[in-house]
């Protein structure tokens, strides 16, 4: 099996002549918006494979592929204008901030629009994705094998599967807790745990809106936040917070000052995160909102600590001092990046990062490429765009890759930028700020269009 070691620009063999079979493994939206942009591109054999029976991905609430964490309660974060994809509204009636029937809906409506729906193959779970036999450089083929046996071939594969299926937890917390553990993946609704004292730990968006969910019926709610945080609103001056601070995220305003002045408008929203019982936020964490918990917190339905000591049965200790009782743990602790079915040779995890060009292609493997793989500023739909035409325009032989070598060195700058400026945690390992994610995708395919114009 022949890869590519590294040397020189790799020029994918993109004969239009040729009829090209692709796989797209995943009918989120990710998987969804690849495939839409590969048909308009030319590419009319396109297989979608998905696990469940459902279209959507996580925002199929109870979704029956098992991998969905969306709670009743959940509403996306970022507004409707900003949501939906460049060339597919929502409909004018649907709240603001959509909730997952909203986008299970809006998703159902733009596979069928763009002709998607009918290549999904619904009940195919893939177990194995691995090079097929005869791979090489030129004309690279992917196997793929599913779970009832079924081996098929494809010249390209596009993996859509999300990184939000698998929890992550903190094992002295899930052993050591005797009362009842959730983690936030299984949780739906707030009903069960009317009545409990309960333990929430984490300080990201889901913790802070399972937090508020079950606040209002529990004699005792606690909320860990770990480290620091900024807490946004979701609407200022009646408008959505994210209209107003994309506006900020213009090239020729500094960082530093964009930072300033978000910082000063969630200051006259919120207060000051330490008033409310968190650490200061030392560096940058990925973006959290809530239109409720600071009220909440505020109304003492929710204590904030800053830290645990130890678990011993159902007594909790926190940093301060303190310790209580609860009946039930949610743990808001995250996920881990989940890729059983790739072949080892091709990518491996890595205290939960993967080693991706852009965050896309697996270097010195051709004609594979990855979606979704990534946390951000903005709203996903719209990267998950940029990332498909980027994709679509390697594939239509209108931009070439760089060396694997090339590539291993940019995503090395990548890892030093994130510890630079990140705390450490597993989440930020693939944390992309949308402003210059974007940016480098667009400098990355022009030197690639480059290349292809040298190697005409």
């Amino acid at each position: 099996m022949e890869h590519d070691p590294g040397l020189g620009a790799r020029v994918l063999s993109t004969s239009r002549a040729s009829p090209r079979r692709i796989a797209v493994i995943g009918a989120g939206a990710s998987g969804l918006c690849c495939a839409k942009y590969l048909l308009q591109s030319g590419f009319d054999d396109v297989t979608v494979f998905e696990i469940g029976t459902q279209i959507g991905g996580l925002w199929c609430y109870e979704n029956d592929n098992g991998r969905s964490s969306a709670y009743r309660t959940l509403h996306i974060n970022t507004a409707r204008n900003l949501t939906n994809f460049s060339d597919f509204k929502f409909d004018d009636s649907v709240q603001t901030f959509p909730d997952h029937w909203d986008m299970h809906r809006y998703l159902v409506a733009y596979a069928k629009r763009f002709d998607v729906e009918r290549r999904i193959r619904f009940g195919s779970r893939v177990v194995e994705l691995r090079p097929a036999p005869g791979y090489s450089r030129s004309a690279p083929r992917w196997q793929i094998r599913l779970e009832n046996g079924t081996v098929e071939d494809f010249d390209r594969v596009v993996v859509a599967t999300g990184h939000l299926s698998k929890p992550l937890h903190v094992p002295e917390f899930e052993k050591r807790f005797k009362g009842e553990y959730v983690h936030s993946h299984y949780y739906r609704e707030p009903e069960p745990f009317a009545g409990k004292r309960i333990c929430v730990i984490g300080v990201g968006n889901s913790a802070c809106d399972i937090a508020s969910d079950v606040c209002v019926t529990s004699p005792h709610c606690v909320m860990v936040a770990r480290s620091g945080v900024m807490i946004g609103p979701k609407l200022i001056f009646g408008h959505a917070f994210t209209d107003i601070t994309m506006k900020l995220y213009r090239k020729w305003i500094p960082d530093w000052l964009r930072r300033r002045i978000i910082s000063f408008l969630v200051f006259l929203i919120h207060g000051r995160m330490t008033d409310l019982g968190f650490k200061p936020l030392t560096r940058r964490a990925h973006p959290t909102t809530s239109a409720v918990v600071v009220q909440h917190i505020a109304y003492r339905r929710i204590v904030v600590k800053q830290g645990i000591e130890g678990v011993e049965g159902k007594r909790i200790f926190f940093s301060d001092g303190t310790s209580d009782e609860f009946d039930t743990m949610i743990a808001c602790t995250g996920y881990l990046i989940d890729l059983p079915f790739v072949a080892p040779e091709v990518l491996q995890v890595k205290d939960n990062s993967i080693d991706l060009y852009k965050r896309i292609c697996a270097p010195g493997w051709d004609g594979l490429y990855f979606m979704g793989m990534f946390n951000t500023t903005t709203a996903l739909n719209l990267v998950f765009e940029r990332q498909a035409r980027w994709i679509c325009a390697i594939e239509r032989g209108e931009a070439a890759l760089p060396s694997a070598d090339e590539m291993r060195a940019d995503i090395e700058r990548k890892k030093q930028w994130i510890a630079k400026y990140y705390e450490a945690s597993p989440r930020h390992t693939i944390e992309e700020e949308h402003l210059y994610y974007l940016d480098e995708l667009d400098k990355s395919e022009r030197a690639g269009r480059r290349l292809m114009a040298r190697a005409a």
